[in-house]
């Protein structure tokens, strides 16, 4: 079975078209040529602006002119990750998908449903002409994943309606009001290289397969952070036996919780037996850890390598591996006003070593409160000042407060429950969505985010449930109807 086959119909195969096209974030030409060339295709009027957003208009159902004009929105671009045996070029490659059971993944690469489930969504709705709906505008906007850059450039008059339905959550059941701002702080050591001493054994250390995951929606679940563990790792043998480090690699992505990292680096000859001893008993002990919280099969492996021609000077390879270690990660302050509600949080995303002699950290901080954002990401600062990194923050967005009294949330229930006879979830998430700038630039703004089901989103294990597509669907086209 292909996706083409599934219902509803116009949504799978807008979705298909979507997976078609290459959209990574930051470099998303194609996919506004797509979308351009989609709507003159289909006689629908469509306009684009400065920073790439497009924005394509549905005229009413006819009697329904004067109803208000209801904002439906996604983001175009898609995060790209894959697992490090898939070859995929994410600049030029269409997304492999499979109808596997319930669900719809995709082959060893993230999906791409978030968000390009909402994108879909919306083109269905404009192209369903039995549908009953005022006036619609649906908004593509550009770079949510890192920087948030359509909703940040926005421009006055681009779209007109007072009523926006974001089409990016990611639990069925969930009427969304609220979110998390964030700010990314990075982090640049420089470094100098000194000829390999002779009297060591090198080794590196792969840990990979990780669940990693979504650093908004799925930080609070305590998964392993690969550049936190392989840095513990160090330090560990470090104290242990001496170490000599020359090659550091993990994490890619800011709002992805790292899944894979390595190191090359020596350890005394001498100590080479006892140090093997250990790694067996550090790879037994994370696997004890994490057990029930990270797959069995993930990798911890450690293999000997030819002796490299140069290593990072010791002092600043040990305060990189001590700063990396004592990093700030995970869950840093559950919300007071919001039970169960993760309220600030710091994903230590990356660490790169540059062809200019640099090693680049990226640390993602959110919270719910702007003031918690900013003091995470100051002791962040705080700390890799410390060794001497340059340090700036990018990214930095603001969070949607919730209105409890929002009209377009009570229609969304009142369709919630008449459809399936049970409430909504009413919820505010840790996850950063584009509400809080839009309603900045239009105050007057009345919002509710939902969305189909979708699991492990920001990995290669993404994956969108079949069934929930069509509620979803059925969700969006019946409060469109009562807001006609």
């Amino acid at each position: 079975m292909k996706i083409t086959d599934l219902k509803p119909a116009l949504v799978w195969q807008c979705f298909d078209e979507i997976t078609k096209v290459p959209r990574p974030t930051h470099h998303l030409d194609k996919m506004r040529e797509f979308l351009m060339d989609w709507a003159q295709r289909h006689g629908i009027e469509v306009h684009t602006d400065k920073v790439g957003n497009v924005m394509m208009r549905k005229p009413a159902t006819p009697g329904h002119e004067d109803a208000p004009v209801v904002i439906l929105q996604g983001h175009q671009d898609m995060v790209a990750e894959k697992r490090p045996d898939v070859k995929h070029d994410f600049m030029t490659d269409p997304i492999v998908t499979v109808v596997d059971g319930d669900w719809v993944r995709a082959e060893g690469t993230t999906l791409g449903a978030d968000n390009g489930m909402g994108c879909a969504a919306a083109m269905a709705v404009l192209l369903d002409n039995d549908l009953v709906h005022g006036p619609i505008e649906c908004l593509f906007t550009v770079d949510e994943e890192q920087g948030l850059i359509g909703a940040n450039g926005l421009e006055a008059g681009f779209v007109t309606g007072e009523i926006l339905l974001n089409l990016d959550s990611e639990e069925m059941g969930q009427l969304v009001i609220g979110c998390a701002g964030g700010k990314v702080t990075i982090a640049s050591l420089p470094y100098k290289t000194v000829d390999s001493p002779s009297n060591m054994v090198y080794h590196i250390v792969k840990l990979r397969n990780l669940k990693g995951g979504h650093s908004g929606m799925e930080i609070q679940l305590g998964r392993a952070n690969a550049n936190q563990q392989i840095c513990r790792f160090l330090w560990e043998v470090s104290e242990r036996f001496g170490l000599e480090l020359a090659e550091i690699d993990g994490g890619n992505l800011a709002n992805a919780i790292p899944r894979d990292a390595h190191a090359v680096f020596g350890v005394p000859a001498h100590a080479d037996e006892a140090f093997h001893k250990y790694a067996d008993d550090f790879n037994a002990m994370i696997h004890a850890e994490f057990k029930g919280v990270e797959s069995d099969d993930f990798l911890f492996e450690v293999t000997h390598v030819e002796t490299p021609a140069s290593v990072i000077e010791k002092d600043t390879a040990m305060k990189l591996i001590s700063t990396v270690f004592a990093c700030p990660n995970g869950v840093q302050g559950m919300s007071a006003a919001i039970p169960g509600l993760v309220e600030t949080s710091c994903n230590l995303a990356s660490v790169k070593m540059t062809a200019d002699n640099k090693i680049n950290i990226t640390v993602h901080q959110r919270s719910s409160v702007d003031s918690r954002r900013d003091e995470i990401a100051d002791r962040v600062k705080a700390l890799f000042q410390m060794i001497g990194a340059d340090v700036s923050f990018d990214d930095a967005y603001v969070g949607w407060a919730p209105d409890p009294n929002s009209k377009v949330l009570k229609i969304a229930e009142e369709s919630f429950e008449d459809l399936f006879h049970t409430r909504p979830k009413v919820e505010a998430l840790h996850a950063g969505l584009e509400c809080g700038l839009f309603l900045e630039k239009m105050p007057k703004l009345d919002m509710v985010s939902f969305g189909p089901t979708l699991k492990d989103i920001h990995s290669p294990n993404e994956k969108a449930n079949i069934e929930s597509v069509a509620e979803f669907w059925n969700l969006l086209t019946d409060i469109l109807r009562r807001l006609a």
